[in-house]
Parts: C-alpha cells; sequence; structure tokens
C-alpha cells in the first residue's frame, strides 16, 4: 500500500493524501512559475519538510535526554536557482527556546537538526544554513 497518493487536478494543482492519517495537502505551482500561488508548493513542502523534520529529530534527542523544546519556532526562507530550475538554499532559523540550555543541551540540539534524515537525504550542493537563537 503507498504511502502517500497524489492526484493531479489540473490547472497545475495536486492533491496530497497521506494514506494512513487520511491527511490531505493541497499544492499549485508558484506564481513565478505560471501557477496561481492559492496554496503551498512543491519546493516549498520541500522546505517545510527540513524544518519539520529537524523539529521533529531535536524533539526526540530532547525527549531522550530529558529536556523540553515545547515552543521552539523554525522558520525557513527558501532560495531558488533559475538554470536549472531548482532550490539552491533553505535557510533554517531556530528561535522561541523556551529555556536556557547547557553548552552538551545545545550541542545535542544542533547535532539532532543537521543530522535529520531529510537534511541527510538532500543533495549536497544544496546549501543549508542552519541558525539557532538560543
Amino acid at each position: 500500500m503507498p504511502t502517500i497518493k497524489t492526484i493531479y487536478q489540473g490547472d497545475l494543482r495536486t492533491h496530497i493524501t497521506h494514506v494512513a492519517s487520511r491527511q490531505n495537502v493541497i499544492t499549485d505551482a508558484p506564481i513565478d512559475n505560471q501557477g496561481k500561488g492559492e496554496a503551498i508548493s512543491p519546493t516549498d513542502m520541500l522546505s517545510a519538510s527540513l524544518g519539520s523534520c529537524m523539529l521533529t529529530i531535536i524533539g526526540i534527542a530532547a525527549r531522550t535526554h530529558g529536556f523540553s523544546i515545547d515552543g521552539v519556532e523554525v522558520s525557513i526562507t527558501k532560495h531558488m536557482a533559475s538554470n536549472p530550475r531548482k532550490v539552491s538554499k533553505i535557510e533554517v532559523s531556530f528561535s522561541n527556546f523556551p529555556q536556557q540550555y547547557s553548552a552538551l543541551e545545545r550541542s545535542i540540539i544542533e547535532k539532532a537538526a543537521k543530522t535529520c534524515p531529510v537534511a541527510l537525504s538532500l543533495n549536497p550542493d544544496l546549501i543549508q544554513d542552519v541558525e539557532f537563537i538560543f
């Protein structure tokens, strides 16, 4: 059984269903690439996936080591290259940490973020600029 089912709805729009949870997402091509930009674009989802994956892995590490990251925010800025058209850089900025962390906890947070499965799966040519505002 597939994990994700995607249906092309026409006019550069897709409807994505996560099969197990039945959660849905709509994507549109961005305005700068012939789309309406009325929904998240696939390249925005790629960037969001990186941030969500990093937060998830940091959360696992925090739980394992007995501290909290509840309320931490991640802001993503995506940069596109034009020839070929692709994501060339993703800026990831973590902020709103709920407490002061020790040097060890900060190291755990930073290592967890940079070794999440999405980060490790992306092409090494894609620049991942990661910032932590503790």
